[in-house]
């Protein structure tokens, strides 16, 4: 069971990395641009378990990473002489931890719904500043049309490009999860873990619990923008939207879905949102709905039954189901070595 854990993460990127060659040549590049969203979708909704899930700080600004990361792209691109991408991803990097960390030392000192509505009224505060066409700032944001027609480059432009584009993305996913799985494996990871049990706990115990929320905070922040960098390179465009509260309200369907402080299950959750979608919008389906049952409340009926079934998410239900599994076999071992203890007994 132990090399089948090992090899399991290798099929599943096995299994990734050839999807683009599995479909029909009059379909494949529509399923790589649906793949392509997942996998950036994965990478928001990762950001966000590692708020909810392990530190239980509940964010309903997330948008604001995502769209500050966004932005950050296409106005660097959107010049005379567009910045290369190296100059970006350490502009987008450094945006999202600057802000994370702003918004970290303004919220955090306080807690519960005082620090959601806070994160909320920035990430709107940004909706409104990149909304407008205000002759100061419309320059730079674009005002209501947003910024459009960005110069990709043409190894990555997904017009051109889209598999090497599929690939930015599969690989820009398995390393910022690869990462966010060793800094939660490392003893920062545990003392955040202590921290959404118990923070009164934990400051007892000599933990500074603002510094390591703020950390949190900045890490997450930084994994949004970078997720924002790439939805923007794909879209070759910035639109105010990406500060809306919908997007906030995605991340937090995707990491409930999928699973709370699994690390996987925002992956599953962002697959599932996503397939989800394209597969209630389809024709197939749209053809056999009545007219007042539309896509969006057809997905929040599934969205609540799932929440109903399976409350630990999809993670939380493979998990139970393997414990189970593992008990039954522990109970089967602990029957076949009754005989041969009573065995040993008389004699």
């Amino acid at each position: 069971m132990i090399w089948l854990r090992r090899l399991l993460p290798v099929a599943i990127v096995a299994v990734l990395a050839s999807l683009p060659f599995a479909f029909a040549e009059s379909t494949t590049r529509f399923w790589q641009g649906v793949l392509i969203q997942i996998f950036v979708l994965a990478i928001y909704a990762l950001s966000y378990d590692i708020l909810l899930g392990f530190t239980g700080i509940v964010s309903f600004g997330q948008a604001l990473f995502l769209g500050a990361g966004g932005y950050t792209t296409a106005i660097l691109l959107h010049r005379e002489q567009p910045a290369s991408l190296l100059v970006v991803l350490l502009a987008v990097i450094g945006v999202g931890l600057l802000l994370g960390a702003g918004v970290g030392l303004l919220s955090l000192r306080l807690s519960g719904v005082y620090f959601s509505m806070i994160t909320l009224a920035l990430a709107e505060i940004a909706f409104i500043l990149f909304r407008t066409d205000d002759a100061r700032l419309k320059p730079y944001t674009g005002g209501e049309i947003g910024i459009q027609g960005l110069d990709v480059p043409a190894l990555i432009d997904p017009t051109q490009n889209r598999l090497h584009f599929y690939f930015l993305a599969l690989a820009s996913m398995i390393a910022l999860y690869s990462f966010a799985r060793r800094v939660i494996n490392s003893p920062t990871g545990r003392v955040w873990l202590a921290v959404r049990e118990n923070e009164t706990r934990a400051a007892v115990l000599g933990y500074n619990t603002l510094r390591l929320k703020v950390a949190a905070t900045m890490l997450s922040s930084t994994l949004a923008a970078l997720a924002g960098m790439l939805l923007v390179l794909y879209e070759k465009s910035a639109t105010y939207e990406m500060f809306s509260v919908s997007m906030t309200i995605q991340a937090l369907l995707m990491t409930i879905i999928g699973g709370i402080g699994t690390l996987v299950g925002p992956l599953l959750g962002a697959a599932t949102l996503r397939l989800l979608d394209q597969w209630l919008k389809s024709a197939s389906v749209s053809a056999f709905l009545p007219t007042w049952l539309r896509a969006d409340l057809l997905f929040g009926l599934i969205y609540v039954a799932l929440v109903l079934f399976f409350p630990a998410g999809i993670m939380g239900a493979i998990n139970r189901l393997r414990g189970r599994r593992q008990q039954r076999s522990v109970q089967q071992v602990a029957q076949a070595l009754k005989p041969q203890e009573a065995l040993e007994e008389s004699r």
